[in-house]
C-alpha cells in the first residue's frame, strides 16, 4: 500500500465516529465493528475478513491519541492544497509523484517543486532516502537561548549603555571535544538509527520520524563516557560580555541580542540573548513613553507676573523656559527634544509642571503688601462659578 493511498483512507468514516469523537466513543464503536466482521463469525468470507482487517487498522491508530494526533496532523498538512487538483476530484489536491518523486517544473537554483518539497517531507513519511544528508553526530545545531538580567540607572536607561555580563552555558566539554567519549576512545555509530539519529515509527505503510530513542538523536553511541560530561558532549561554559542595551529601555523591557546565547554545535548558529531591564527611578525626573517628566517650583509673583526660570535637563546645563503672565498652578510646558532617545534617533521632549509655592512665614512688610492686594481684589470670588455650575446639576 502507497503513503498516497495511506493518506486518503479515512479511519473516522472506517469506524462510523467524527473526528472529534471521544477515546471511549472510538472504542466503542470498533467493538461493534469487530464483533460484526471478525473472521472466526464469518467463516469463508473474505469480504468481512477485509472489513474486520480495515477496522483493526484504524482502531490501532486512533486508539492511541499520539498516533491519532500525528494521523490528524498528516491529513490536515496534505489536505491544505499543494499543488494542483487531482484529475477527476476528490482525495488529496496534490500529486503525490510530483511531492516525493521529483519531478516537475524548475523553479531557480533550489531545484523542483517535488525535490524541495520531497526534501522537507521525506524525513515525516519515511521516504526519499537520506542520500548527501549528515548524520545526527554531525548535523549543525542551534545554541540554547539564554536569559539574563540587568540594572540600570535612569540615565542609562535613556541614553543607552554597556554593562558587563557573567554567562553559564551549555557549550562543547572541553575534556573531550565535544565527543561525549572518555580520552582515548571515541563514540561507535547507533546501530539503530545508523547514524541518523532519526528513527521511523510505521503506521502500516506510513511512517513517522522521530529522535532514536537509543543515541537519544545524537546518531553516536558512547561505551565509555566522558567523566566530566558524562557522554553528553555538553559542559557548563562561563563567559562574560559586553553587552550594548540600546538607548530608551523602560523598566521591565526584554531585549534581544541575536546570536549572543550559547555557542551553536557542529559549525551551527549561536542562540539568542535575552536581557531583562530592571531600571531604577530618579530623584528628579519621571518618564511618560518618550518623553520626560518634571514638576518645577515657581513663586506666586512669577506665576502672576510671569518671568524666566530655569529647568535642569537629565544631562547638561538648564535650559531657560519663559513663564507667562497669569500662569496657574500645574499647567505643562513642552522643552522639544529634550526627552528620551528613540530608536529612529531622535528625542522626545521634557514635559515641565509649574507647581506655585506659598510661602509658609511672611515679614510685616510682605504681610501689608498682600493684604492690600486682597483688598484691590475683593469683589472678586474665584469659586462663585464652581457654585453656580453645581447648583445646576
Amino acid at each position: 500500500m502507497s503513503t498516497k493511498d495511506y493518506l486518503e483512507k479515512d479511519y473516522y468514516a472506517v469506524l462510523g465516529v467524527p473526528k472529534t469523537a471521544t477515546a471511549e466513543e472510538i472504542k466503542k464503536a470498533y467493538r461493534k465493528l469487530a464483533r460484526q466482521y471478525h473472521p472466526d463469525t464469518n467463516q469463508g468470507d473474505a469480504s468481512k475478513e477485509t472489513k474486520f482487517k480495515e477496522v483493526s487498522e484504524a482502531y490501532d491508530v486512533l486508539s492511541d491519541s499520539k498516533r491519532r494526533k500525528e494521523y490528524d496532523d498528516a491529513r490536515t498538512l496534505f489536505g491544505s492544497g499543494v499543488g494542483g487538483q487531482r484529475p477527476g476530484g476528490g482525495g488529496f489536491p496534490f500529486d503525490f509523484g510530483d511531492l516525493f518523486g521529483g519531478t516537475g517544473q524548475q523553479q531557480g537554483s533550489g531545484g523542483s517543486a517535488g525535490e524541495r518539497l520531497g526534501d522537507l517531507f521525506g524525513g515525516l513519511f519515511n521516504r526519499g532516502g537520506t542520500t548527501g544528508r549528515t548524520t545526527g553526530a554531525t548535523r549543525p545545531r542551534r545554541g540554547q537561548d539564554i536569559e539574563s538580567e540587568v540594572t540600570l540607572t535612569f540615565t542609562e536607561a535613556v541614553e543607552g549603555t554597556t554593562v558587563s555580563l557573567r554567562l553559564t552555558s551549555s557549550a562543547a566539554c572541553t575534556a573531550c571535544s565535544g565527543t561525549g567519549a572518555k580520552a582515548g576512545t571515541t563514540p561507535r555509530v547507533c546501530p539503530t538509527c545508523e547514524g541518523t539519529g532519526a528513527a521511523s515509527r510505521n503506521l502500516g505503510n506510513f511512517a513517522f520520524s522521530e529522535p532514536c530513542r537509543d543515541c537519544k538523536g545524537r546518531g553516536l553511541i558512547v561505551d565509555n563516557p566522558c567523566p566530566v560530561c558524562e557522554g553528553s558532549g555538553r559542559a557548563k561554559s562561563t563567559r562574560t560580555i559586553q553587552a550594548r542595551i540600546p538607548a530608551g529601555v523602560a523598566d521591565g523591557q526584554r531585549v534581544k541580542l541575536k546570536g549572543k546565547g550559547a555557542p551553536g554545535e557542529n559549525g551551527g548558529p549561536a542562540g539568542d540573548l535575552y536581557i531583562q531591564t530592571h531600571v531604577k527611578p530618579h530623584a528628579v525626573f519621571g518618564r511618560t513613553g518618550d518623553n520626560l517628566t518634571i514638576t518645577v517650583p515657581v513663586t506666586f509673583t512669577e506665576a502672576a507676573l510671569g518671568a524666566e526660570i530655569k529647568v535642569p535637563i537629565l544631562k547638561g546645563m538648564p535650559v531657560t523656559l519663559r513663564i507667562p503672565a497669569g500662569t496657574p498652578n500645574g499647567r505643562t510646558f513642552r522643552v522639544r527634544g529634550r526627552g528620551v532617545t528613540r530608536k529612529d534617533g531622535t528625542k522626545g521632549d521634557l514635559l515641565a509642571s509649574v507647581e506655585v509655592v506659598v510661602p509658609k512665614t511672611l515679614d510685616d512688610k510682605s504681610r501689608e503688601l498682600l493684604n492690600e492686594f486682597n483688598n484691590a481684589h475683593a469683589g472678586e470670588d474665584p469659586r462663585a462659578e464652581l457654585i453656580q455650575r453645581a447648583r445646576s446639576e
